[in-house]
Parts: structure tokens; C-alpha cells; sequence
């Protein structure tokens, strides 16, 4: 990766974690969501390139420091919104007169409940956007050179 696709990379998942702020709040509303984000750390978009193929150079280039702290905050962010993700997302078992007589939509107690979640998910989104605010920093400040 150059210097310019991993300022990139990294602007991509600050974006990626607002946006998915923004379809949790959205869901409080009420808002349909058709593709909730992966449960998986591994699986979302910043996941796939913080753990995937460029995953030794990253490392390499953020510094463990770095990596570590943006593992440890992703791994937190999901932990939290797995949370979030069965209250609203995954469907429930429900008896035929349910499934017939109910919507889709989560119910009050349960948005609730998730919104106590998603007070936690602030803070650490917050932490996660202000380690990846550093890493831009830091990567800003090398020489291209140690970019392939």
C-alpha cells in the first residue's frame, strides 16, 4: 500500500464506524435497516483491512503501540454492538399467532435497552476515532519510502 491508499484506508474506517453510529440511531427511529453491519470484527469493513491481507504491513506501519490500541477499541465496538445487533436485527422465536400478528420492527422495551448500549458504543467510537485520528498523524509524518 502507499503512503496516500493508507490515509485513505484509514479515512475509510473512521467513515465506515460513523456511518454505522448513525444506522443504529436511525434504527431507534424506527428505520428499516437491510444491511446491518457484521457482528464480526473480521467481517466489517474496517476489519477486513485491519486483519486481512495488508494485516503485517499495518502493523509494521501504525506500530504495535498503535495496532494494538485500534485492535483492542474495534474489538470493544463489537462487543457492544453484538449487543445492540440482537435486540434489533436478529429475529426472534416466536409462535405462529406472533408471526402472524406482529411486526418486524423491535419492540419498545428492547429499543430501550439498546439505547443504553449505544451510550457505550459513543464512547468507545469516540476512542476508536481519536486513535485513528493519531495513526493518520503519525502516518502523515513518515516518509513515502517506507510505503510500497
Amino acid at each position: 500500500m502507499t503512503k496516500a491508499e493508507t490515509l485513505e484506508a484509514i479515512e475509510k474506517a473512521k467513515a465506515a464506524h460513523i456511518s454505522q453510529m448513525d444506522k443504529m440511531k436511525a434504527a431507534f427511529r424506527g428505520t428499516t435497516i437491510e444491511n446491518p453491519t457484521s457482528v464480526s470484527k473480521m467481517h466489517c469493513t474496517f476489519g477486513k483491512w485491519l486483519y486481512g491481507e495488508n494485516n503485517d504491513f499495518i502493523k509494521t506501519i501504525l506500530g504495535a503501540h498503535f495496532y494494538e490500541q485500534l485492535d483492542h477499541e474495534h474489538e470493544a465496538w463489537h462487543a457492544e454492538y453484538s449487543k445492540i445487533h440482537a435486540l434489533l436485527f436478529e429475529a426472534k422465536k416466536e409462535g405462529f399467532f406472533a408471526k402472524v400478528f406482529s411486526s418486524k420492527k423491535p419492540d419498545t422495551l428492547a429499543i430501550d435497552k439498546a439505547k443504553t448500549y449505544y451510550v457505550e458504543m459513543e464512547m468507545i467510537t469516540k476512542q476508536l476515532l481519536t486513535t485513528l485520528d493519531k495513526s493518520i498523524r503519525r502516518i502523515g509524518a513518515m516518509d513515502p519510502s517506507k510505503f510500497s
